[in-house]
């Protein structure tokens, strides 16, 4: 097959009527590709064999109430072997879709915003990101995890090949490796918002963003390598089969190709705005605009448009105007540039472009490296970045300017007039007013004047009408039963007079030391709760009070009535009382404030047993389970503490979470249990702490399908399978090897 080893037009599907915000290759049928756009559909495209090479709907869906930003396939199964269709929008939802029916088969609810970004992985697993800054993961019609940690929009996610590592784009400037729910590193570097991500292998990926730059990473951190070229926002990104060479688009109104880490190739198109692109399985590249238009451009000579068509595409592009104000040109002095004479020196690159002088025209030119010729890309309106002093009339008075503000993708924009003499936080002010927004968005909006008020802009200029949020031309980000427990804390139990007593008044300071009366009520109780026969007397109610107003000792001191409070939440009276509805939620909350990772390590150990020991009883269950995620979250964050008996203890805990959920059908509970299983495990060396995670990943995927296609896509039978030749001991390696063969 012949290439010419430059891309050029293949064809243009004029499908959609409005802006087209995503695009994917198809499994099924082969060629083929899907798009999502602002009109509220996707479709499905398939190569068709007619003389004008292009493309045919074969599929049409609707689902969504609002604008279709994001696409993503979700690879074949058993019971989808044509794979299903993944879109999310601006009416907060994902729909998925099957290639049999217009309408969706499932929707995906959870998320407060804009879905903006998908990504699928393995067995199913679908990750997806908002602008409600976080991304979540769905497997089974189910969010099994919620990923919080960004601080603004998140625009771009993708799942990894391997280990089941989840990677994150975010407004706030920052990208996030995830694995296991749980955020292991930040990247940082970006000095805007990341707009997209692609994989590279299961070490490497490319981001891009609005600061006109795309990184190179390797996943343990290091960024190894940052591309120029684009003069605007990037907005997306796709990787060639070669897993080196890639494409990019962004607001420069360019697609360009890039190979052996420089751009080899510029292409414009006739819209401001390109969103998307992704590459085919054949090398052809598609990409989506603004215009509504999807184009496909190719290398392959005999896929190639026309004569007449590449001329049509040539002709509409030197019909385009370009705005000055983006930045795209640099700054436009007319008086200074040369006339039509200088078209007649080559360019030195491609998709140099070159600005000359008609008369009292400015037309824009790009160096076209294949043809050896400049080709007209628009004529430039406007002339300067710099401030004119031509008024704007708006409702009937004169401003220096007005800008057109999106605050909802595709809702109704608001002006926003501005006077250079004006103070521009009471502009903001008096606009957000006017058109009832939140005051939180008063420093961006007068920041948005200033910057777009300068009178000369160093750089890249914001766009006119463009979005306060991020900066950006009409892009807007949002910116129980009474089982008995099942792994009961079996730790020792103390002698109260030997122990105790001098425990908790010797090293207590004087306001603090209990009177001979209150040891001895607290005597009495320890007495009562450590035996199952015992025949000591009823405990009462002040006792109970005793041992919980004990238990607010200082940090230093508590470490003895902690050791109480463990034993005597195994009893029913004390279990009621200090983990009922009115008194739960504090107990909860106080123990947890216990916890925290810089506090004391016999501390922490002692309240994650006595956590292990209200599973005993109803009321402990039931608080626990109601507190689950905190309570799991929180306990989490101790496996990085290098203490044997709190690896143990915290083991304990998610065993008694997994023996409560296994019959249940709680699957982000579940999901969580194996997160923090699985977390765990990559730091606790102890081998009865190890056995005793691998039981709760046991308990947790057995008898639910839903649950171990999770543990696969979080890579757990990679993680776990060095300890199935443990021998010492022996119920380790069996444990593991159980487990390896539910998840085959």
């Amino acid at each position: 097959m012949a290439s010419s080893n430059s891309y050029k037009l293949r064809c243009s599907i004029p499908g959609h009527e409005m802006d087209v915000r995503g695009l994917a290759t198809a499994v099924f049928p082969e060629g083929s590709f899907v798009s999502v756009s602002r009109d509220r559909t996707g479709r499905v495209w398939v190569p068709n064999s007619s003389p004008d090479r292009g493309f045919t709907e074969m599929h049409c869906m609707s689902g969504h109430s609002n604008f279709v930003s994001c696409v993503c396939i979700i690879a074949p199964s058993e019971t989808y072997p044509r794979g299903l269709i993944a879109t999310g929008g601006n009416d907060n939802n994902i729909c998925v879709f099957t290639l049999d029916q217009p309408q969706p088969l499932f929707t995906l609810k959870g998320h407060k915003n804009t879905v903006c970004t998908l990504s699928s992985g393995k067995f199913g697993t679908l990750l997806s990101g908002s602008w409600d800054t976080t991304a979540k993961v769905w497997l089974n019609e189910k969010c099994m995890m919620t990923l919080q940690g960004h601080s603004a929009a998140v625009w771009a996610v993708i799942i990894l090949p391997e280990q089941g590592l989840m990677l994150s784009g975010s407004a706030d400037k920052t990208i996030k490796l995830w694995k296991a729910g749980r955020c292991e590193k930040t990247f940082t570097g970006h000095e805007d918002c990341v707009r997209g991500l692609a994989v590279i292998s299961n070490t490497e990926f490319f981001s891009c963003s609005n600061d006109t730059s795309i990184r190179r990473w390797l996943v343990t951190g290091e960024c190894v390598q940052v591309y120029y070229s684009h003069t605007n926002f990037i907005y997306s990104l796709a990787v060639f089969p070669n897993g080196q060479d890639f494409v990019s688009t962004g607001e420069d109104r360019t697609l360009r190709i890039w190979r052996n880490g420089e751009c080899s190739q510029t292409i414009r198109l006739p819209a401001q705005s390109v969103w998307c692109c992704c590459v085919l399985p054949n090398g052809d590249i598609a990409v989506g605009a603004s215009d509504g238009i999807i184009r496909v451009f190719t290398e392959s000579e005999d896929r190639m448009a026309s004569v007449e068509d590449l001329q049509a595409f040539e002709d509409e592009l030197s019909k385009a105007t370009i705005d000055p104000k983006t930045g795209d040109l640099g700054d436009i002095k007319v008086e200074d540039l040369p006339g039509r004479e200088h078209l007649n020196e080559p360019g030195n690159r491609d998709g140099q472009t070159r600005l000359i002088k008609d008369g009292q025209k400015v037309e824009a030119y790009q160096w076209s490296v294949s043809d050896g010729r400049w080709m007209k890309i628009g004529d430039v309106v406007g002339g300067s970045n710099q401030q004119t002093s031509k008024s704007v009339m708006y409702e009937g008075k004169e401003y220096d300017y007005v800008f057109t503000i999106d605050v909802n993708e595709g809702g109704p924009s608001m002006k926003l007039p501005y006077n250079v003499s004006e103070d521009p936080w009471l502009t903001a002010h008096n606009f957000l007013q006017k058109n009832d927004l939140s005051p939180m968005f008063l420093d961006q909006v007068a920041n948005f004047i200033i910057e777009n008020t300068k009178g000369h802009v160093v750089g890249p200029a914001q766009p006119a009408g463009g979005d306060p949020f991020t900066g950006g031309a009409r892009y807007i980000p949002g910116s129980a039963d009474d089982r008995p427990g099942f792994g009961a804390d079996p730790f020792t139990e103390s002698v109260f007079q030997n122990v105790y007593s001098p425990e908790l008044n010797g090293g207590a300071p004087q306001e603090h030391k209990f009177s001979e009366e209150i040891l001895e009520s607290l005597e009495s109780l320890l007495l009562s709760v450590s035996g199952p026969n015992s025949s000591e007397p009823p405990l009462t109610i002040q006792q109970i009070n005793l041992l919980w107003k004990a238990s607010h000792w200082p940090d230093d001191i508590v470490f003895p009535v902690l050791d109480i409070m463990r034993l005597a939440v195994r009893h029913p009276q004390v279990n009621e009382t200090l983990c009922g509805e009115a008194e739960g939620v504090q107990l909860c909350n106080h123990l947890l404030s216990l916890m925290r990772p810089e506090g004391r390590p016999a501390n922490q150990m002692l309240v994650l047993r006595t956590l292990c020991n209200c599973f005993s009883g109803r009321h402990g269950r039931a608080l626990l389970m109601a507190q689950r995620e905190t309570v799991l979250s929180r306990a989490a964050d101790l496996a990085t503490v290098c203490n044997k008996n709190i690896h143990v203890a915290l083991a304990t805990l998610v065993l008694n979470y997994a023996g409560c959920l296994h019959s249940q059908p709680d699957l982000e509970a579940k999901a969580q249990c194996l997160s923090v299983a699985s977390r765990a495990l990559e730091t606790v060396q102890d081998r009865e702490a190890v056995f005793r995670l691998l039981v709760a990943l046991g308990t947790t995927v057995a008898s639910d399908q839903t649950a171990k296609d999770l543990a696969r896509s979080l890579g757990v039978n990679s993680q776990i399978s060095k300890y199935s030749s443990v021998s010492d001991p022996a119920k380790v390696g069996e444990c593991c090897q159980l487990i390896l063969k539910e998840l085959q």
